[in-house]
Protein backbone atom coordinates (compact mmCIF):
# COMPACT_ATOMS: atom_id res chain seq x y z
CA UNK A 1 0.00 0.00 0.00
CA UNK A 2 0.67 3.26 -0.45
CA UNK A 3 0.30 6.98 0.89
CA UNK A 4 -2.00 9.09 -1.95
CA UNK A 5 -4.35 12.22 -1.84
CA UNK A 6 -7.80 10.91 -3.43
CA UNK A 7 -11.24 12.15 -3.46
CA UNK A 8 -14.14 10.06 -3.89
CA UNK A 9 -16.77 13.15 -4.66
CA UNK A 10 -16.93 16.07 -6.45
CA UNK A 11 -16.15 19.47 -4.79
CA UNK A 12 -14.24 22.08 -3.46
CA UNK A 13 -10.43 21.25 -1.64
CA UNK A 14 -11.94 19.78 1.64
CA UNK A 15 -12.77 16.72 -0.53
CA UNK A 16 -9.45 15.62 -0.47
CA UNK A 17 -8.32 12.97 1.70
CA UNK A 18 -4.69 11.87 2.47
CA UNK A 19 -4.89 7.90 2.84
CA UNK A 20 -3.83 4.40 1.81
CA UNK A 21 -4.53 2.42 -1.43
CA UNK A 22 -2.97 0.06 -3.66
CA UNK A 23 0.22 0.70 -5.20
CA UNK A 24 -0.48 0.46 -9.47
CA UNK A 25 1.10 -2.01 -11.10
CA UNK A 26 2.92 -0.91 -14.79
CA UNK A 27 1.13 -2.10 -17.84
CA UNK A 28 3.58 -3.35 -20.58
CA UNK A 29 4.37 -0.06 -21.66
CA UNK A 30 4.68 2.04 -18.19
CA UNK A 31 7.45 2.68 -15.47
CA UNK A 32 6.39 2.76 -12.10
CA UNK A 33 7.60 5.56 -10.66
CA UNK A 34 8.74 6.87 -7.49
CA UNK A 35 7.67 10.21 -6.78
CA UNK A 36 9.78 12.53 -5.56
CA UNK A 37 8.03 16.04 -6.31
CA UNK A 38 4.61 16.97 -8.39
CA UNK A 39 3.06 20.58 -9.21
CA UNK A 40 -0.56 20.94 -9.49
CA UNK A 41 -2.24 22.26 -12.59
CA UNK A 42 -5.75 24.22 -12.71
CA UNK A 43 -7.30 21.39 -14.28
CA UNK A 44 -6.53 19.14 -11.75
CA UNK A 45 -8.97 21.26 -9.10
CA UNK A 46 -11.64 21.72 -12.60
CA UNK A 47 -11.45 18.38 -12.64
CA UNK A 48 -12.33 17.29 -9.13
CA UNK A 49 -15.02 20.58 -9.45
CA UNK A 50 -16.81 18.35 -12.08
CA UNK A 51 -16.15 20.60 -14.79
CA UNK A 52 -14.38 19.00 -17.65
CA UNK A 53 -15.34 15.30 -17.15
CA UNK A 54 -16.86 11.84 -15.67
CA UNK A 55 -14.25 10.29 -13.63
CA UNK A 56 -14.16 7.11 -11.83
CA UNK A 57 -13.56 7.20 -7.80
CA UNK A 58 -11.02 7.10 -6.10
CA UNK A 59 -9.16 9.69 -8.02
CA UNK A 60 -5.73 10.81 -6.80
CA UNK A 61 -5.18 14.28 -8.72
CA UNK A 62 -2.08 15.51 -10.39
CA UNK A 63 -0.34 14.81 -13.88
CA UNK A 64 3.31 16.63 -13.35
CA UNK A 65 5.38 14.16 -11.77
CA UNK A 66 9.35 14.13 -11.04
CA UNK A 67 11.05 11.12 -9.65
CA UNK A 68 13.13 7.17 -10.15
CA UNK A 69 12.02 4.63 -12.17
CA UNK A 70 11.24 1.56 -9.68
CA UNK A 71 10.49 -0.77 -12.24
CA UNK A 72 8.82 -1.54 -15.55
CA UNK A 73 6.86 -3.28 -17.87
CA UNK A 74 8.50 -5.70 -20.28
CA UNK A 75 7.97 -3.65 -23.86
CA UNK A 76 9.30 -0.31 -21.65
CA UNK A 77 12.96 -0.52 -22.98
CA UNK A 78 14.00 3.39 -22.80
CA UNK A 79 14.60 3.44 -19.13
CA UNK A 80 15.98 1.32 -16.49
CA UNK A 81 15.40 1.21 -12.65
CA UNK A 82 16.90 4.13 -11.04
CA UNK A 83 17.32 6.47 -13.61
CA UNK A 84 15.39 10.34 -12.73
CA UNK A 85 12.95 11.02 -15.05
CA UNK A 86 9.91 13.50 -15.42
CA UNK A 87 6.82 14.42 -17.58
CA UNK A 88 2.96 14.77 -17.35
CA UNK A 89 1.58 11.80 -16.84
CA UNK A 90 -1.88 12.44 -18.19
CA UNK A 91 -2.78 12.01 -22.29
CA UNK A 92 -5.39 14.34 -22.46
CA UNK A 93 -6.12 13.02 -25.82
CA UNK A 94 -6.54 9.02 -24.83
CA UNK A 95 -9.76 9.58 -23.54
CA UNK A 96 -9.45 8.09 -20.02
CA UNK A 97 -7.58 9.79 -17.70
CA UNK A 98 -5.94 7.75 -15.08
CA UNK A 99 -7.33 7.37 -11.63
CA UNK A 100 -4.15 6.99 -10.09
CA UNK A 101 -2.74 10.50 -10.77
CA UNK A 102 1.21 12.50 -9.53
CA UNK A 103 -0.31 12.82 -5.55
CA UNK A 104 0.93 9.54 -4.38
CA UNK A 105 3.97 7.94 -3.42
CA UNK A 106 3.92 5.77 -6.50
CA UNK A 107 2.35 6.23 -9.99
CA UNK A 108 2.87 4.52 -13.10
CA UNK A 109 3.37 6.67 -16.69
CA UNK A 110 3.68 5.07 -20.01
CA UNK A 111 7.31 5.22 -20.95
CA UNK A 112 6.57 7.70 -24.12
CA UNK A 113 5.57 10.62 -21.37
CA UNK A 114 8.65 11.07 -19.86
CA UNK A 115 12.00 12.56 -20.34
CA UNK A 116 15.22 11.92 -18.70
CA UNK A 117 15.44 14.69 -15.72
CA UNK A 118 17.79 17.37 -16.41
CA UNK A 119 20.89 17.14 -14.08
CA UNK A 120 21.17 20.40 -13.00
CA UNK A 121 17.72 20.68 -11.89
CA UNK A 122 15.99 19.29 -8.84
CA UNK A 123 13.30 17.25 -8.80
CA UNK A 124 10.99 20.02 -7.54
CA UNK A 125 12.09 21.75 -10.65
CA UNK A 126 11.68 19.36 -12.94
CA UNK A 127 8.07 18.89 -11.39
CA UNK A 128 7.13 22.07 -12.26
CA UNK A 129 7.70 22.17 -15.61
CA UNK A 130 5.81 19.24 -18.17
CA UNK A 131 2.34 20.76 -18.47
CA UNK A 132 3.02 24.74 -18.66
CA UNK A 133 6.06 23.73 -21.33
CA UNK A 134 4.04 20.95 -23.54
CA UNK A 135 1.10 23.81 -22.91
CA UNK A 136 3.59 26.59 -23.83
CA UNK A 137 4.81 25.19 -26.68
CA UNK A 138 1.81 24.23 -28.26
CA UNK A 139 0.49 28.02 -28.51
CA UNK A 140 3.50 28.92 -30.24
CA UNK A 141 3.03 25.80 -32.84
CA UNK A 142 -0.74 26.51 -32.97
CA UNK A 143 0.16 30.34 -34.25
CA UNK A 144 2.86 29.00 -36.27
CA UNK A 145 5.33 31.48 -34.44
CA UNK A 146 7.88 32.89 -36.46
CA UNK A 147 11.34 34.35 -36.15
CA UNK A 148 11.41 38.45 -35.81
CA UNK A 149 7.42 38.53 -34.50
CA UNK A 150 6.10 40.09 -31.81
CA UNK A 151 4.35 38.61 -29.03
CA UNK A 152 2.17 40.20 -26.07
CA UNK A 153 1.44 37.76 -23.50
CA UNK A 154 -1.17 38.15 -21.04
CA UNK A 155 -0.47 36.45 -17.58
CA UNK A 156 3.16 36.47 -17.63
CA UNK A 157 4.04 35.47 -14.22
CA UNK A 158 1.72 32.27 -14.45
CA UNK A 159 2.67 28.21 -14.97
CA UNK A 160 2.60 28.82 -18.70
CA UNK A 161 2.68 32.43 -19.18
CA UNK A 162 6.29 32.14 -17.17
CA UNK A 163 7.75 29.79 -20.11
CA UNK A 164 6.14 31.42 -22.60
CA UNK A 165 7.47 34.98 -22.22
CA UNK A 166 11.24 33.02 -21.63
CA UNK A 167 10.29 30.69 -24.63
CA UNK A 168 9.43 33.97 -27.06
CA UNK A 169 12.68 35.20 -26.50
CA UNK A 170 15.43 32.48 -26.24
CA UNK A 171 13.82 29.69 -28.21
CA UNK A 172 11.66 31.00 -30.99
CA UNK A 173 13.29 34.25 -31.25
CA UNK A 174 10.86 36.88 -30.61
CA UNK A 175 11.83 40.25 -31.93
CA UNK A 176 9.72 41.60 -29.03
CA UNK A 177 8.24 40.38 -26.03
CA UNK A 178 5.33 42.50 -23.82
CA UNK A 179 3.92 40.65 -20.59
CA UNK A 180 0.96 41.70 -18.72
CA UNK A 181 0.88 41.04 -14.64
CA UNK A 182 0.05 42.56 -11.46
CA UNK A 183 2.38 45.28 -9.55
CA UNK A 184 4.36 43.05 -7.14
CA UNK A 185 4.94 40.77 -10.09
CA UNK A 186 6.39 43.20 -12.39
CA UNK A 187 10.39 42.67 -11.95
CA UNK A 188 10.12 39.01 -11.68
CA UNK A 189 8.48 39.01 -15.55
CA UNK A 190 11.06 41.38 -16.52
CA UNK A 191 13.65 39.14 -15.08
CA UNK A 192 12.40 36.33 -17.42
CA UNK A 193 12.98 38.31 -20.34
CA UNK A 194 10.11 40.45 -21.05
CA UNK A 195 11.25 43.33 -23.34
CA UNK A 196 8.19 45.40 -21.84
CA UNK A 197 5.81 44.44 -18.81
CA UNK A 198 2.70 46.11 -18.68
CA UNK A 199 1.17 46.30 -14.92
CA UNK A 200 -2.83 45.21 -15.87
CA UNK A 201 -3.64 47.04 -12.36
CA UNK A 202 -2.60 50.71 -13.63
CA UNK A 203 -3.00 50.28 -17.37
CA UNK A 204 -5.88 49.05 -19.70
CA UNK A 205 -5.79 46.93 -23.04
CA UNK A 206 -6.78 50.38 -24.54
CA UNK A 207 -4.01 52.04 -23.30
CA UNK A 208 -1.43 50.36 -25.06
CA UNK A 209 -0.31 51.66 -28.35
CA UNK A 210 1.94 49.16 -29.93
CA UNK A 211 0.22 46.28 -31.31
CA UNK A 212 1.31 43.01 -31.91
CA UNK A 213 1.80 39.53 -34.63
CA UNK A 214 0.52 37.24 -31.66
CA UNK A 215 -1.89 37.57 -28.30
CA UNK A 216 -1.14 35.09 -26.38
CA UNK A 217 -3.70 34.57 -23.69
CA UNK A 218 -2.73 32.25 -20.91
CA UNK A 219 -5.61 33.95 -18.68
CA UNK A 220 -8.83 33.14 -20.65
CA UNK A 221 -9.18 37.16 -20.94
CA UNK A 222 -9.13 37.03 -25.07
CA UNK A 223 -12.32 39.08 -25.52
CA UNK A 224 -10.50 42.14 -24.40
CA UNK A 225 -7.30 41.18 -24.82
CA UNK A 226 -7.72 40.76 -28.65
CA UNK A 227 -7.41 44.76 -29.31
CA UNK A 228 -3.47 44.85 -29.16
CA UNK A 229 -3.70 42.65 -32.11
CA UNK A 230 -1.96 43.49 -35.67
CA UNK A 231 -5.39 43.76 -38.01
CA UNK A 232 -3.86 40.16 -39.67
CA UNK A 233 -2.55 39.08 -35.90
CA UNK A 234 -3.29 35.96 -34.33
CA UNK A 235 -5.09 35.72 -30.64
CA UNK A 236 -4.60 32.14 -29.06
CA UNK A 237 -6.46 31.29 -25.60
CA UNK A 238 -5.42 28.25 -24.09
CA UNK A 239 -8.60 28.13 -21.68
CA UNK A 240 -11.92 26.50 -23.10
CA UNK A 241 -13.53 27.84 -24.11
CA UNK A 242 -11.98 30.85 -25.46
CA UNK A 243 -14.09 33.91 -24.30
CA UNK A 244 -13.25 35.74 -27.64
CA UNK A 245 -14.98 33.09 -30.31
CA UNK A 246 -12.69 34.68 -32.83
CA UNK A 247 -9.63 33.54 -30.45
CA UNK A 248 -8.28 30.25 -31.58
CA UNK A 249 -7.98 27.76 -28.50
CA UNK A 250 -4.40 25.83 -27.96
CA UNK A 251 -5.03 22.15 -27.64
CA UNK A 252 -2.59 20.05 -25.62
CA UNK A 253 -0.53 17.28 -27.37
CA UNK A 254 1.28 14.97 -24.60
CA UNK A 255 4.47 13.48 -24.82
CA UNK A 256 8.46 13.52 -24.25
CA UNK A 257 9.20 15.73 -27.63
CA UNK A 258 8.66 18.55 -26.37
CA UNK A 259 10.76 18.37 -23.19
CA UNK A 260 13.27 16.31 -25.10
CA UNK A 261 13.61 19.60 -27.59
CA UNK A 262 14.13 21.97 -24.66
CA UNK A 263 16.91 19.82 -22.97
CA UNK A 264 19.55 22.80 -24.59
CA UNK A 265 17.99 25.06 -23.51
CA UNK A 266 17.32 23.66 -19.72
CA UNK A 267 20.78 22.40 -19.45
CA UNK A 268 22.27 25.67 -20.39
CA UNK A 269 19.87 27.86 -18.06
CA UNK A 270 18.38 30.00 -20.64
CA UNK A 271 14.76 28.20 -19.70
CA UNK A 272 14.28 28.56 -15.94
CA UNK A 273 11.81 26.84 -13.93
CA UNK A 274 9.23 28.93 -11.90
CA UNK A 275 8.65 27.41 -8.57
CA UNK A 276 6.38 29.99 -6.48
CA UNK A 277 7.99 30.95 -3.46
CA UNK A 278 5.37 29.86 -1.20
CA UNK A 279 6.92 25.95 -1.89
CA UNK A 280 7.53 23.88 -2.31
CA UNK A 281 4.52 22.33 -0.23
CA UNK A 282 5.28 19.16 1.85
CA UNK A 283 3.14 16.41 0.33
CA UNK A 284 1.82 16.64 4.13
CA UNK A 285 -0.01 20.20 2.82
CA UNK A 286 -1.92 19.17 -0.64
CA UNK A 287 -5.00 20.46 0.43
CA UNK A 288 -2.98 24.08 1.69
CA UNK A 289 -1.52 24.02 -1.59
CA UNK A 290 -4.67 23.53 -3.77
CA UNK A 291 -6.19 26.71 -1.06
CA UNK A 292 -2.92 28.81 -2.50
CA UNK A 293 -3.43 27.81 -6.32
CA UNK A 294 -7.30 28.35 -6.35
CA UNK A 295 -6.62 32.12 -5.28
CA UNK A 296 -4.91 32.41 -8.99
CA UNK A 297 -1.95 34.34 -7.44
CA UNK A 298 1.16 32.03 -8.00
CA UNK A 299 3.87 32.82 -9.40
CA UNK A 300 5.08 30.05 -11.93
CA UNK A 301 4.14 26.47 -10.57
CA UNK A 302 2.53 25.38 -7.08
CA UNK A 303 5.31 22.57 -6.09
CA UNK A 304 4.27 19.85 -3.98
CA UNK A 305 7.83 17.97 -2.92
CA UNK A 306 7.26 14.05 -1.83
CA UNK A 307 10.82 13.16 -0.89
CA UNK A 308 9.64 12.47 2.69
CA UNK A 309 8.85 9.09 1.47
CA UNK A 310 12.15 7.88 0.49
CA UNK A 311 12.48 5.63 2.91
CA UNK A 312 9.81 3.50 1.00
CA UNK A 313 11.78 3.14 -2.11
CA UNK A 314 14.53 0.68 -0.86
CA UNK A 315 11.68 -2.05 0.11
CA UNK A 316 10.02 -1.32 -3.60
CA UNK A 317 12.90 -1.75 -5.53
CA UNK A 318 12.91 -5.65 -3.68
CA UNK A 319 9.59 -5.80 -5.01
CA UNK A 320 9.73 -4.70 -8.13
CA UNK A 321 13.07 -6.40 -9.33
CA UNK A 322 11.54 -9.78 -8.23
CA UNK A 323 7.97 -9.11 -9.90
CA UNK A 324 8.96 -7.65 -13.15
CA UNK A 325 10.50 -7.24 -15.81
Amino acid sequence: MQKAWFYEEYGPKEVLKLGELPIPTPRANQLLIHVYAAALNPIDFKLRQNRLSSLDFPVVPGCDVAGVVIAKGEEAWKFQAGDEVYGNIQNFGSGKLKQIGTLAEFTVVEENLVAEKPGNLSFEEAASLPVAAQTAVEGFRTADFKKGQSVFIVGGAGGVGSLAVQLAKYFYGASFVTATTSTGKVEMVKKLGADKVVDYTKTAYEEIEEKYDLVYDTVGDSRNSCVVAKEDGLVIDITWPPSNPKAIHSSLTVSSEILEKLRPCLDSGKLKAVVDPAGPFDFSNVVEAFGYLETGRARGKVVISSSSSLHLATAITCNANNGFH
